[in-house]
């Protein structure tokens, strides 16, 4: 097994980021471009979690080796909780686990069958060719509701990725489908069974009531779900308090993540993310060197 940690660099002095995307979903670079302007911002850290898929792992750590830096093996679990879609991060997985892998193709077929009903609807609002549009713009498997936002915007529908949800994509609107995706105790045993940390992802985002959100994470403690990402980008920094506090009260692991999806669209430039607050435990406390996955390391970039 290779070592994967940055030129011997302490891991208190690196800097992390594990919640990022690529073209593998619905990011817009190529997991290598990923890594690589990742290293050029001064991030030693970085794991890729693209949505429900893990394709592009083996050409992330071939580049982080590279480089001379650590890729954390991850994926973002879309899960569906009491009519609420959440998103539940795997870090630090066995991306071979053939649980895991089952319960990720399960999901990517309920993607393209919706991709494709997308298209069938906006078509009802004569926008032509919309799937075959988005489809072209997904350069992976994972064809989502981002791909159909710029394709409404290539086209001149929209002026934005935030006015095509708005106007054609969001709940209510005319290319809106009903997702049912796993359930939450689904995602969380998918993640521990491939010997990873199930983490909350940009908990700050959810609509959830305070009874609601504290009834969600009773249940993902239950479940096993062991982290929050306390530092998101797409979090204010009230927001970064009060889930520092949260984790602290509840014995949260702390994680941090910017959610980068491409310097077009993104919550955050990679490497500006704030450092945790005193008294939260981060996530990465017990991953020595010799404990990141890195048995992809040996992979060709085409992997």
């Amino acid at each position: 097994m290779g070592n994967t940690c940055a030129n011997s660099v302490s891991a208190s002095a690196l800097r992390y980021d594990l919640h990022t995307h690529s073209i593998r979903s619905d990011g817009t670079l190529t997991p290598a471009d990923l890594v690589t302007r990742a290293h050029a911002a001064g991030i030693g850290v970085l794991a890729l979690t693209d949505h429900d898929v893990t394709d592009g792992i083996g050409e992330a750590l071939f580049t982080a080796n590279q480089l001379g830096m650590s890729l954390i093996a991850g994926v973002e679990i879309s899960v569906t909780w009491h009519g609420h879609t959440v998103h539940i991060v795997g870090l630090n997985i066995d991306t071979t686990h053939v649980l895991l892998q089952q319960g990720l193709a399960r999901l990517r077929a309920f993607r393209e069958w919706r991709a494709v009903e997308i298209g069938r609807r906006l078509q009802k609002k004569r926008i032509d060719k919309a799937y075959e549009g988005a489809r072209r713009l997904a350069q992976g498997e994972i064809v989502g509701r981002m791909h159909f936002a710029r394709f409404l915007m290539d086209q001149g529908y929209v002026r934005g990725h935030q006015q095509a949800f708005r106007q054609f994509l969001a709940r209510g609107k005319p290319g809106y489908v009903p997702a049912q995706w796993a359930e939450l105790s689904e995602a969380v045993t998918w993640i521990r069974s491939a010997g990873g940390r199930a983490v909350v992802a940009h908990p700050g985002r959810y609509t959830m009531k305070p009874g609601e959100l504290r009834e969600f994470f009773d249940t993902f403690q239950e479940c096993g779900g062991e982290a929050i990402e306390v530092i998101s980008g797409s979090h204010t920094a009230e927001a970064n308090r009060h889930y520092a506090l949260l984790a602290q009260e509840r014995g949260f692991l702390a994680s941090v993540g910017s959610d980068f999806h491409g310097p077009e669209k993104t919550w955050m430039t990679l490497g500006r993310l704030p450092a945790l607050p005193d008294g939260c435990i981060p996530v990465w406390r017990e991953w020595e060197c010799s404990g990141l996955r890195t048995e992809d390391s040996a992979l060709s970039p085409q992997s």
